[in-house]
């Protein structure tokens, strides 16, 4: 028995310390090597004006078409060539504005604020539709509250885009919300990690990281998402663990967007029928590591809000800021109450 209470002693001596030590000192690192784009939090003015038509019919994953970016910074706008392509899939699919990829030279992003941002990607509105934007806010909610969760994410900044779109010898104009990712190959070189392309099963992968990944899609109401087949998820090799980083969150039942659908990634249909409903797709490990993973979002529920709070003012519609508000705060009631996390979350972790 003794030995026993001894074991569980130095396990919990080794999470704590895998979590806190290790987490701040990354943390204070990683703000140091942040590019000058996502340094800000102030939004950004963008114009960008191509033809969508053209652009879903004319590019792909490895072809780009020449195009112009302009934005507003020092007073004045700037004009930066760009190459541009659609990126992803659903959304390419369903979406009347495509999200897009933009390639910046190395000449072209000199003494600029994208100078150490090679590659971007652009988040824009899926549907011309009122409340477009606020979909696309919560969306970028998901990504700065994962901030607070975990050292390793993409750093994310808002953007007013002025779109003008050519159509035919028409020209239309829109103004939208959107935010700006940085590139995959920016969070390598931030932690001085290198990308894993091949598979590895989640419970190869280091498993507080995996366990905060897992409560924060279901804190959304994420399930479009598999860490077994790198869906919506990058990895990440670091001294030995590999790492997911997630993206890719407007299915979630946070933005809970007009198109939602619940996502299937595997064989078997999920027990729920709307992207508000949320089901735990984690996998079983220690009761040391939900029950840690558990107190540090619990820790981290004032900064969560007031990250919310602190980006309510774009929000077009007050009561949409409301419902995804609502909807963190019932994640938080499924944590404070042992009977709901145990039946909510430890019971339904997966076996495979």
């Amino acid at each position: 028995m003794k030995k026993q209470v001894t074991n569980l002693l130095l396990l919990l001596f080794l999470v704590v310390y895998q979590i806190s030590y290790p987490q701040n000192d990354l943390k204070t690192a990683e703000e140091s090597k942040i590019s000058p784009l996502f340094q800000s939090d102030a939004i950004l003015p963008i114009e960008l004006s191509y033809s969508i038509k053209d652009l879903k019919k004319e590019t792909n994953d490895s072809t780009y078409v020449d195009s112009k970016l302009k934005y507003f910074s020092d007073d004045e706008w700037k004009t930066l060539d760009v190459e541009m392509r659609v990126r992803g899939n659903f959304r390419l699919r369903e979406c009347y504005f495509p999200p897009v990829k933009l390639k910046i030279k190395k000449a072209q992003r000199k003494n600029t604020i994208f100078e150490e941002d090679k590659k971007l990607k652009v988040v824009m509105p899926c549907l011309k539709e009122k409340g477009n934007s606020d979909d696309v806010i919560k969306e970028f909610l998901a990504y700065k509250i994962y901030e607070l969760i975990s050292p390793y994410h993409f750093n994310t900044r808002l953007v007013d885009i002025k779109l003008i779109e050519e159509v035919r010898n028409k020209v239309k104009e829109y103004e939208i919300k959107g935010f700006l990712i940085e590139d995959f190959d920016n969070v390598l070189d931030r932690f001085g990690g290198k990308e894993v392309k091949r598979k590895v099963h989640p419970m190869a992968q280091e498993n507080l990281n995996c366990v905060r990944n897992e409560f924060f899609q279901f804190m959304i109401g994420n399930t479009d998402f598999s860490t077994a087949y790198s869906h919506n998820q990058k990895l990440m090799y670091l001294d030995g663990p590999v790492i997911p980083i997630p993206y890719d969150f407007d299915l979630c039942g946070l933005v809970d967007p007009s198109y939602g659908v619940v996502s299937l990634v595997g064989k078997e249909p999920l027990p729920i029928e709307n992207v508000t409903e949320r089901y735990y797709r984690g996998f079983k490990r220690g009761n040391v590591y939900l029950e840690q993973v558990r107190k540090e979002f619990l820790e981290k529920r004032a900064e969560v809000f007031a990250t919310m709070e602190q980006y309510k003012t774009y929000f077009e519609n007050e009561q949409s800021y409301g419902r995804a508000k609502d909807f963190i705060i019932g994640f938080y009631n499924i944590l404070a109450n042992d009977n709901d996390f145990n039946n909510l979350i430890v019971a339904r972790a997966r076996d495979n």
